[in-house]
């Protein structure tokens, strides 16, 4: 996953005393089930992908050893956004691999209810995934109402949205 590129630094406050937290960039990019994207797109993006072969071993070392790492909403956010823009990952194996990461023991997140709500609303409802964390922030505080723009919230029975 191109989210595997680990940052050092101290997490004090957090459950577990995280020691590392994940961190998405654009040159820890490396292949995961791009899917059908053109053999020519690949290859032009093939070198940039190797160049960084380093990162990528030490990110699934780190995995591997049991080192805790923190994966923030944010970084989730952006993972998503990667897998589905840049790899063209379909939505439901998108869905998938996020909540694979989040379910790794080696992985934390400050609120994974949360977080699988938003993968199954961007799943399931089809909305873009920062309208389906809304609507599962929205949910988990109770404050159950959205001010968006974005007519595709109407879809979900939990919220209701209104205009700002």
């Amino acid at each position: 996953m191109r989210c595997a590129a680990i940052v050092r630094g101290r997490n004090a406050g957090l459950p577990g005393a995280c020691r590392h937290s994940v961190r998405a960039g654009r040159k820890t990019r490396y292949p995961v089930g791009r899917g059908a994207a053109p053999h020519a797109q690949r290859a032009r993006r093939a070198p940039a992908l190797t160049a960084f072969v380093d990162t990528n071993a030490r990110a699934s070392g780190a995995l591997a050893c049991g080192e805790r790492l923190l994966l923030t909403d944010l970084v989730l956010a952006e993972c998503v956004y990667v897998l589905e823009s840049y790899y063209e990952v379909k939505r439901a194996n998108v869905a998938e691999l996020m909540r694979s990461a989040i379910a790794l023991s080696t992985i934390q997140t400050i609120d994974p209810a949360v977080l699988l709500r938003a993968l199954e609303v961007y799943e399931f409802d089809r909305v873009d995934f920062a309208e389906a964390y809304l609507v599962a922030q929205a949910e988990a505080t109770g404050v159950n109402e959205v001010l968006s723009f974005d007519r595709s919230i109407d879809k979900i029975e939990t919220v209701t949205r209104r205009e700002p």
